[in-house]
């Protein structure tokens, strides 16, 4: 057993509201430069849909992931290294510019130089690539809130394997329209198959947290890793010839704060923590011959913190003290593998996916309410899980390689939840038959539902600290010349002006942002370590220099030091 850590999220998805909360905060932060106007590093679909970029659940398509060849072994769909070879120059299977959306902005410059006519000026949108004219056809959220769903809709890849089995399982008939909100980040997966796709090298896991991410020194462009990537969560900069990806935010990490994405979230629907996992067995997991076992496979990767066998391999494998305990507290461990309400996205891709999903429950209580009946019964829940407005199959199909009963278990465990804390919430008995009914026990239930919906940011997020000294070491390359009395000495030591180093000013920015989001108090600028930095500035405060200094009064005519003259005394005998 070969312990290994690896950062994790799980979302629930009964909270997304699908207000893009998330992707724009992360766009903002992460790719708003030239060249990645189209990339979304995290998106919010509307399901059922297509996706983005389209389709992109088709693997007959675009050969992402892994397959199990003849002898049991994985191999990467797309093809070995001498396929790569072949194609290293002209890679066929890639995403067209159509299938993301070609990014665009609007002829401003007519719209507000065009002469005095009869006839008003627009702006027409015009291609950031060609600065062409063009017609707008697709974009991120295309099929947001089921937009165009009857002439796009039955193109989602899911809905074309659910209708080959029943023709009237899936209608986008407006009494039968239902929904649910996707957001997509990287999965950062434990056997990720861009990584392995990479000629260059450039793509790389890293050992200490899991985290996905590309060297840009490394990457020559050769895109294999947007082919083996599944969720085609890699990207393409046109303008630097690099891949760029989800981060998952890790110089936040690395100081104990949430990613953007979840920073942000309005539902609050997102957990991050830390698995512990037995790396030695990610290849034999992944190669299981039924599709439907990968599931359990992939949660047997997953150990027990607590156990002390598990905690003495972690010690000799190298894994601090304080992150074995953020494993014993986090919240995505949890969820995914204690109480078993999250699934992973798309286990059949074989990638072993590290975000996980809470699977909708609301329309069924929706439904159940619109028609009359008690949409918190423990009885009409259960009975009405196969009659969602959401199929079962379709979930099935997005979390469990088309298992419907560990979705079927989840939802039940949902329902449940909803049921007996109804009766907690109105001083009713407690009815310990509903948690029985959905292998629970109460206290459980009690404990599942103080994380899914009142949990406090701490509770939802616990991430552990990158060691800082070590950080210093890795963000800040030294200079062969910094020895004592060297030219490359720079800030001030012990030995005068330049004979120290400065401390890193984005660790510095970030343990700072970390300290003022944590705070009830006001951020005093006077004090030592309370700088304000205006371009992550969050509204606490008010940051020298961001309104101009208050004008002094002019002084009062008097002597030369600005005071005013005392009142000449009243004449005797007059009245003032």
């Amino acid at each position: 057993m070969r312990v290994m850590a690896q950062m994790g999220m799980v979302m629930n998805l009964d909270k997304c509201i699908g207000c893009h909360t998330c992707s724009v905060t992360c766009k903002q932060a992460w790719t708003n430069r030239s060249g990645v106007e189209y990339v979304w590093f995290n998106n919010v679909e509307t399901r059922p849909g297509q996706g983005y970029p389209r389709r992109y659940q088709d693997q007959e398509t675009w050969k992402g992931g892994w397959v199990r060849n003849r002898r049991g072994r994985l191999q990467l769909k797309a093809g070995g290294r001498f396929r790569k070879l072949f194609s290293i120059f002209a890679n066929p299977v890639l995403p067209h510019i159509r299938d993301y959306y070609e990014p665009w902005t609007y002829d401003y410059e007519n719209l507000i130089d065009a002469p005095l006519g009869d006839d008003f000026p627009v702006a027409q949108p015009k291609s950031l690539i060609s600065g062409e004219p063009m017609s707008v056809e697709w974009s991120a959220n295309w099929d947001d809130d089921l937009g165009g769903a009857p002439e796009h809709g039955p193109r989602d890849p899911i809905v074309e394997r659910i209708r080959k089995e029943s023709e009237d399982k899936v209608r986008f008939d407006y009494e039968r329209a239902f929904m649910f909100f996707l957001p997509r980040i990287c999965e950062h997966c434990l056997n990720p198959s861009c990584v392995a796709s990479c000629p260059s090298g450039a793509m790389y896991k890293r050992a200490e947290d899991g985290i996905v991410l590309v060297d840009q020194d490394r990457c020559r462009g050769w895109r294999m890793c947007v082919t083996g990537c599944p969720y085609k969560k890699v990207y393409f900069n046109h303008r630097t010839g690099k891949a760029e990806k989800c981060t998952f935010c890790y110089p936040r990490v690395e100081v104990g704060l949430p990613t953007v994405c979840s920073e942000t979230c309005v539902g609050r629907l997102r957990y991050i923590g830390l698995f512990l996992y037995d790396a030695d067995r990610v290849t034999e997991a992944a190669s299981v011959e039924d599709e439907h076992a990968l599931y359990d496979a992939q949660l047997d990767l997953l150990l027990d913190p607590r156990d002390p066998e598990v905690i003495a391999a972690a010690r000799r494998d190298g894994i601090a003290d304080d992150w074995i305990a953020a494993a014993q507290r986090s919240p995505v461990h949890k969820l995914a593998k204690e109480y078993r309400v999250a699934l992973p996205l798309h286990p059949e891709f074989r990638t072993m996916p590290m975000v996980w999903y809470i699977p909708p429950l609301s329309p069924v209580v929706d439904r159940l309410t619109e028609t009359g009946h008690d949409g918190e019964d423990a009885g009409n829940l259960f009975g009405a899980i196969d009659a969602l407005r959401i199929p079962v199959e379709y979930l099935a199909e997005l979390f469990t390689a088309g298992d419907v009963e560990p979705v079927r278990a989840v939802l039940q465990k949902l329902a449940a939840m909803r049921s007996y804390m109804r009766d907690v919430t109105l001083g009713s008995p407690r009815r310990e038959s509903i948690a029985a009914s959905a292998g629970m026990t109460g206290a459980e239930i009690l404990e599942m539902y103080r994380l899914l919906a009142i949990a406090k940011y701490e509770e939802r997020y616990v991430i552990p600290t990158a060691y800082e000294a070590q950080a210093h070491d890795l963000e800040e390359i030294g200079c062969s010349l910094d020895v004592d009395g060297g030219p490359g000495m720079v800030g001030s030591g012990p030995f005068g002006e330049a004979s120290g180093r400065p401390m890193p000013v984005s660790m510095e920015t970030f343990h700072a942002l970390r300290d003022r989001q944590t705070s009830d108090t006001f951020a005093d600028p006077g004090q030592p370590g309370a700088r304000i930095n205006l371009l992550n500035w969050d509204g606490k405060g008010r940051p020298a220099g961001l309104f101009p200094p208050p004008r002094e009064a002019p002084p009062e005519p008097g002597d030369i030091t600005g005071r005013s003259r005392p009142d000449p005394a009243p004449a005797p005998g007059t009245e003032r």
